[in-house]
C-alpha cells in the first residue's frame, strides 16, 4: 500500500461565514453591505416589488389560446405535385410529406394561393375561391 493509494477520509468542510474579522469571512460574511439580500432569506425568483406573474397581462382576452391547434393551411400551388385525376385527402398529403401527422389530426384547409394546373378530386376543407379554381381547372371538390 502506498500513500497515493489510500482512500480519502477527509472531506472539506463548508466555508464558515461570519465568525469574526480574523477568519477572512467575518463581518458581512460575503453578502456585501446592507439591503434585503444581505439580511434575510428571499426566494431566488424575487425581482422586487410585484411578483412577476402579476406584472404579466392576464390571459383573458389576449388572443386565442388554442391557436396552436388551428388547422394547417395548404396553398393550391402545393397540390400540383400530384398526378392528374388523383383524389387528394389527408392520407395523400401525409404520403407526399406536405403535412405532418399532428397537422393531419388538427385538420387541413386549402386556400386560393397559386394556380392549379391539373385535374384533381379534392377531399379536404376548401375556401370558396379555391373551390372555384379547382372546378375551373376541371376537378371537383368532395365535401368532408
Amino acid at each position: 500500500m502506498k500513500l497515493h493509494e489510500l482512500l480519502k477520509t477527509k472531506i472539506r468542510s463548508k466555508k464558515r461565514l461570519g465568525r469574526g474579522l480574523g477568519s477572512g469571512k467575518g463581518k458581512t460574511g460575503g453578502r456585501g453591505t446592507k439591503g434585503q439580500k444581505a439580511r434575510g432569506k428571499i426566494p431566488a425568483t424575487f425581482i422586487g416589488g410585484l411578483p412577476l406573474y402579476k406584472k404579466l397581462p392576464l390571459k383573458r382576452g389576449k388572443g386565442n389560446q388554442n391557436s396552436a391547434l388551428a388547422h394547417k393551411i395548404i396553398n393550391l400551388s402545393q397540390l400540383n405535385i400530384f398526378k392528374a385525376k388523383t383524389e387528394v385527402d389527408t392520407a395523400k398529403l401525409l404520403e407526399a410529406k406536405i403535412i405532418t401527422e399532428k397537422e393531419a389530426k388538427n385538420g387541413v384547409k386549402v386556400l386560393n394561393n397559386g394556380e392549379l394546373d391539373i385535374i384533381l378530386s379534392v377531399k379536404l376543407a376548401v375556401s370558396a375561391a379555391a373551390r372555384k379554381k379547382i372546378e375551373d381547372a376541371g376537378g371537383k371538390v368532395i365535401d368532408v
